[in-house]
């Protein structure tokens, strides 16, 4: 009796595992259903939809596939064995999630709107028009953040100083001048930007490619933007123009340094002197006039700039570049300020006036050499006329006619 006591106790887990074995069929059903789950998926990267019914019956299916993973959990882990097939499961959990790929790129989103939103990107369109300005977007929130540049509102305010801004992502920009915080961070060479914009342009330094060529002048850019903007210099086609006194301009950017002009605003005080400017960088630039410092160095002649533009156009003195040319003849320059300087003896502009005797000149180097002549001479007339007096007090003091 004893023997058939200890045998019973070693078969007591039996009835329990025939009962989940006894459960099996209807782990088969759901696997049988499953084609009807891969037709889905197999239909995804065609139509890139999936009907409301189909996404229901599916969502069901998971569920239902869910209690039964949970009811078998735990009569394995009773008998402590592994939970019945965990790959599967988590593959009914990714189908469940993702529906809606992207047959461009491969990208899958759980939500249908994203994935609308998505596809504008390569299809490039852009339902949401500004009425002001005929500019459009993606979306509908875009649209009302640009708004704000035509109404003037600006609701973000700097936390630091009192700058506001019409744009979110503005303040963020702009509070990074605060924080010091640069995000993008170049994976060749370690150096960081505040931007996202400035470091794929610093990663074409890395690559050296430069595909599109200036139509005026042999000069080569890594982005079709570049080219526009240097092509302005030939062209001399100024697009961006101030609302407030109808100066033009060739970038945007300069735009809206400009208008810093019309708004007054100059948050950044030089350390060294009294000036005040609209922008950091500016600010830094006037700063090396105090420390002498000049960190961008020629390595043909070593000669050093405050700016890395001055740099820049320095170079094309040693590689023998002129991509300026004149308008009025064939005469080409290595630098900008060289042709403006000569096509002034083409419209006969003078430009820099003398507010003594009002006598204008073409050159502000003509100017400085004049008001240096001038107050040479103003000075020389001051010292005649007090020696002159000097002398007719003496002659009045002894009597002697002049």
């Amino acid at each position: 009796m004893e023997f058939v006591k200890e045998e019973s106790e070693e078969n007591t887990s039996e009835p329990e595992t025939r009962r989940i074995k006894h459960e099996e069929p209807e782990t088969r059903r759901i696997k049988h259903e499953e084609p009807e789950t891969r037709r889905i998926k197999h239909e995804e990267p065609e139509t890139c939809r999936i009907k409301q019914e189909e996404q229901g019956e599916f969502i069901e299916e998971s569920e239902e596939n869910e209690v039964l993973s949970k009811d078998k959990e735990k009569h394995h882990d009773k008998n402590g064995e592994k939970p019945w097939s965990q790959t599967k499961q988590k593959d009914l959990e990714k189908r469940s999630y993702k529906f809606f790929t992207c047959p461009q790129c491969g990208k899958s989103f759980t939500r249908k709107n994203n994935f609308v939103l998505h596809m504008r990107v390569h299809t490039g369109e852009k339902p949401y028009t500004c009425d002001q300005c005929g500019k459009s977007f993606t979306q509908s929130a875009y649209l009302k953040h640009h708004m704000n540049i035509h109404t003037g509102e600006k609701p973000y305010e700097c936390s630091h100083c009192d700058k506001r801004f019409s744009l979110l992502r503005d303040i963020k920009r702009h509070e990074r001048i605060h924080t010091g915080e640069k995000p993008y961070t170049c994976d060749q060479c370690g150096k960081s930007f505040t931007r996202s914009g400035t470091l794929k342009y610093h990663m074409d330094m890395h690559t050296g490619e430069k595909p599109y060529k200036c139509s005026y002048c042999d000069k080569r850019f890594c982005r079709s933007g570049e080219i526009k903007i240097h092509e302005r210099t030939h062209t001399r086609e100024k697009p961006y123009t101030c609302d407030q006194c109808g100066k033009s301009f060739t970038r945007s950017g300069t735009l809206k340094y400009h208008m810093d002009i019309h708004t007054g605003e100059k948050p950044y005080k030089c350390s060294y002197c009294d000036k005040r400017f609209s922008r950091s960088g500016d600010l830094k630039t006037h700063e090396r006039i105090h420390t002498g410092e000049k960190p961008y160095t020629c390595d043909q002649c070593g000669k050093s700039y405050t700016r890395l533009l001055c740099l820049k156009k320095h170079m094309n003195i040693h590689t023998g570049k002129e991509p300026y040319k004149c308008s009025h003849c064939d005469k080409r320059f290595g630098l900008l300020s060289h042709l403006k300087t000569h096509e002034r003896i083409h419209t006969g502009e003078r430009p820099y006036h003398c507010t003594d005797c009002g006598k204008c000149f073409k050159h502000s180097s003509s100017l400085h050499s004049h008001t240096k002549k001038t107050i040479t001479l103003i000075e020389e007339n001051k010292e005649q006329k007090e020696s002159s007096e000097v002398e007719e007090k003496n002659h009045v003091k002894t009597g002697d006619k002049i």
